[in-house]
């Protein structure tokens, strides 16, 4: 491989967000770190910590800047997080998931196995880390359960982009909510039974609206809860706090059925955030259903 110049700047790869969860030996899971991230450039023993804002990091992480100067080669452009929480040797860690430069090297057009190859001939000690593949069946289970932020998925065959990549897709866990139904909206283009469903809670007597949940939905589900709705028809919005309320092409329904709902994150307007449908409770009254905290 031909020797080219040391930059002094690498855009880092973003990952986009999915609600989408599968398992396929074409990619790699590793736990999403709630960290700084940082790029590590070094040549010689100079090292500098770029933010990714290219701000330098180095006064804040001088542990960090020394142990990377000490690593066996003489030009690194490292990428990973810092964890604004101390190990167990009292050190500041670095969690490194990429390798993208080695000693005149450019890697970012190697694959990720590639790179994943490279990096650990490195051989990194604390308060360096590198941040291992998860090999359960599942991984955003153990990051719900273990309280992680979440997980992020890698093509194995994926080159290093300097932009937000569909080859890099983070997996937030999610909250959970019962909600109850109000209404829906129409489908649209080659959409079944419903568009979204239009849900809210109860805070005292007043139904608040709480948005659209129009995902999570296959073409069985639509149509039979298109025809359980449709027996509950009203003329008027049910909900007595509406903020938000869609006008056109809503239809009103008695608030009898309640949904679990699967979101991100409630919005400063108390809207839901990327919601998904998780099922239908037959079990719970609509007027138990409350916001819960989150």
């Amino acid at each position: 491989m031909q020797q080219a110049s040391f930059p002094n700047w690498l855009e880092p790869m973003a990952a986009t967000l999915t609600r989408e969860r599968f398992q396929s030996s074409d990619w790699i899971f590793e736990r999403k770190l709630d960290g700084i991230r940082m790029l590590a450039f070094k040549r010689g023993r100079a090292v500098e910590l770029l933010s990714r804002n290219r701000r330098s990091q180095n006064a804040a992480y001088p542990e960090l800047v020394e142990a990377v100067a000490d690593l066996p080669a003489t030009e690194l452009i490292l990428d990973g997080e810092a964890l604004g929480v101390w190990d167990s040797r009292g050190a500041l860690g670095y969690h490194v998931f990429d390798l993208l430069w080695r000693d005149g090297r450019d890697l970012t057009g190697l694959t990720l196995d590639q790179r994943h190859e490279e990096l650990g001939r490195l051989q990194l000690s604390p308060p360096l880390h590198r941040v291992l593949r998860l090999d359960e069946a599942t991984p955003w289970e153990r990051a719900c359960r273990e309280g992680w932020e979440g997980v992020i998925a890698k093509r194995r065959d994926s080159v290093y982009e300097h932009r937000r990549s569909p080859h890099w897709l983070k997996m937030k866990c999610e909250a959970s909510q019962e909600l109850v139904v109000g209404g829906f909206t129409d489908p649209r283009g080659k959409r079944v039974g419903l568009g979204a469903l239009l849900v809210g809670y109860y805070a005292g007597d007043d139904l608040v609206f709480a948005g659209k949940v129009g995902t999570g939905f296959d073409g069985k589900r639509l149509r039979e809860l298109r025809a359980r709705l449709d027996g509950l028809s009203i003329e008027r919005p049910p909900f007595t706090r509406a903020e938000g309320l869609p006008r056109v092409g809503a239809h009103w329904t008695k608030p009898e059925i309640v949904v679990q709902v699967a979101f991100m994150e409630w919005t400063s307007h108390g809207k839901l955030r990327h919601p998904r449908l998780v099922g239908v409770r037959e079990d719970k009254r609509a007027r138990e259903v409350v916001r819960e905290a989150t």
